[in-house]
């Protein structure tokens, strides 16, 4: 079907920021997703309500299968399908007692909220090969520490959600980094740029990421200083003055092992079929076998699922062998589990089509022409990290963010100020986590909301003050790069903006 063209419209960003604006006005995610999605879809038929139907109908169907290419969708199902054994698995761990024994464990070795803060932040340094394993793994071990010592589920969320992509886009060896290694190649290739490879082009990027360092500082800054800004404190201070919260299965006398094995298991599974996956991918174009290479055509959908029934069979030996948990229990805890789920799912679903809406309507292309060549180049930097944020903010990605601003910035700094081609491309990867921090819509925000069993709005508003912060340190910072071509005064000057926000707020 013809579709309008709003590629050059500022009526493109109408749709996201409707839905956006509705979401954090009504905290009705699904209603305001809902608008958004038919005010896009009948902008997009010209007002016609049954092109708009067949149009929804379309995409609603491509979301699960491909009907040009007569297959089904392998990387949306598989995400379904692992957020369907991460609920299992989570409900598992609960029924044989593995998440009380852990929290009893961790509270004679952790002193106090701040170490159960702590320990939740620094598991991403084993968890980093993808921020949807991060966000859901992390949050069922880290969650029954945290409700002993009485920290929110909204804390427990920002935790989990500005550890998780700051930590994998930083990172080579994760998903993130082999796709986006994938792309940089590619732009060196197309300008004929020889001064870096694909892998240290990607770290030196890295290391001028102000946004992905600094938001990792904010985190252990925010647990050892219980810097509690806006609607935080209130989700703090109301955790402390409750009961503790207790999960929906009653628990049985367990042991830790019965939690860690599994989380082990996890691991290694996903990692180990990462590894085969990509390395059939490369068998197949002819190429040689290296961790690099598997991690940069590996398929992570069917590698997730391949982790999380490792881990649900590995507890489920685990229970028997206990032999604390009845049958009629085990079953019932599936059902808990999957339904636990559900409400996560629907909101995936509606946030992946209006993310197809928000293409059609190419609200990213729109965005991406509001840099005129006639700026100083000098303002380039921060200009692309405050656009690359504006576009993982409307379009919920940061994926998609860096396939389309990642060739933009490139070009540009190629032609206007080649001295300032990484960090320019640094900017558009640390704006693109930006805008997904702050986009209720984004998978990796609606994942740590379920990570932490956290209202799904709740962890949106108390993250934000956090997210600006950071934000408007990075931007400054930034702008130093651009004008003395120094990434090290950059550096310095997001993180002296940086201490002198948290002193301020810390005081206050």
């Amino acid at each position: 079907m013809e579709l309008i063209d709003f590629s050059t419209s500022a009526w493109s960003i109408l749709p996201p920021v409707l839905a956006l604006g509705l979401a954090i006005l009504t905290r009705k995610v699904l209603l305001s997703l809902s608008v958004g999605i038919v005010v896009g879809a009948l902008m997009l038929s010209d007002g016609n309500i049954g092109t708009a139907l067949n149009y929804l109908g379309d995409r609603v169907l491509s979301l699960v299968y491909s009907v040009e290419d007569k297959a089904i969708n392998d990387s949306n199902v598989n995400i379904i399908i692992f957020l369907l054994l991460l609920g299992i698995l989570t409900a598992l761990l609960s029924v044989s007692g593995s998440n009380q024994a852990f929290a009893e464990w961790a509270q004679k070795r952790i002193k106090g909220r701040r170490g159960a803060k702590f320990m939740a932040a620094s598991l991403v340094f084993v968890t980093f090969i993808d921020d949807y394993f991060h966000s859901l793994a992390v949050g069922a071990i880290a969650r029954p520490v945290t409700d002993k010592f009485k920290v929110s589920r909204a804390k427990l969320a920002y935790i989990l959600d500005s550890t998780a992509a700051p930590m994998c886009v930083m990172m080579p060896v994760s998903s993130w980094g082999a796709y986006i290694m994938t792309l940089i190649a590619g732009l060196l290739a197309e300008h004929a740029i020889t001064g870096y490879s694909p892998f240290s082009a990607f770290i030196t990027m890295s290391a001028m990421n102000f946004y992905a360092i600094f938001s990792m500082v904010m985190v252990f800054a925010v647990a050892y200083f219980t810097i509690d800004i806006g609607p935080m404190a209130r989700h703090e201070k109301m955790a402390l003055e409750q009961a503790d919260q207790n999960e929906n299965i009653s628990a049985s006398t367990g042991h830790v092992r019965n939690l860690i094995l599994p989380i082990v298991a996890l691991i290694i599974g996903t990692v180990a079929m990462m590894m085969h996956t990509g390395n059939q991918a490369l068998m197949a174009d002819g190429k040689a076998f290296s961790v690099l290479g598997a991690f940069e055509n590996t398929t992570v959908g069917i590698s997730l699922v391949v982790g999380g029934l490792s881990a649900v069979i590995v507890s489920t030996i685990l229970i028997f062998v206990a032999g604390n948990v009845s049958v009629s229990d085990y079953i019932k805890s599936y059902f808990v589990g999957m339904k636990s789920m559900l409400g996560a799912i629907a909101i995936l679903f509606f946030a992946w089509t209006i993310n197809k809406v928000v293409g059609d309507m190419q609200t990213g292309q729109y965005l991406s022409t509001l840099i005129s060549g006639n700026l100083n180049a000098a303002f380039l930097p921060a200009l692309l990290f405050l656009l690359g944020a504006a576009m993982a903010f409307s379009t919920g990605t940061s994926w998609g963010t860096f396939g389309i601003m990642l060739p933009i910035a490139a070009a540009i700094a190629v032609n206007a100020a080649p001295d300032l081609l990484i960090p320019c491309l640094s900017a558009v990867m640390a704006g693109a986590v930006c805008g997904d921090h702050c986009s209720p819509v984004s998978d990796t925000t609606i994942l740590s909301s379920t990570g932490a069993k956290c209202n799904h709005m709740d962890h949106v508003t108390t993250q934000l003050p956090y997210a600006l912060i950071v934000a408007i340190a990075t931007t400054l910072g930034y702008l130093v790069v651009g004008f003395t071509h120094s990434g090290l005064l950059g550096f310095v000057t997001t993180g002296v903006v940086m201490a002198g926000a948290i002193f301020i707020t810390k005081k206050r």
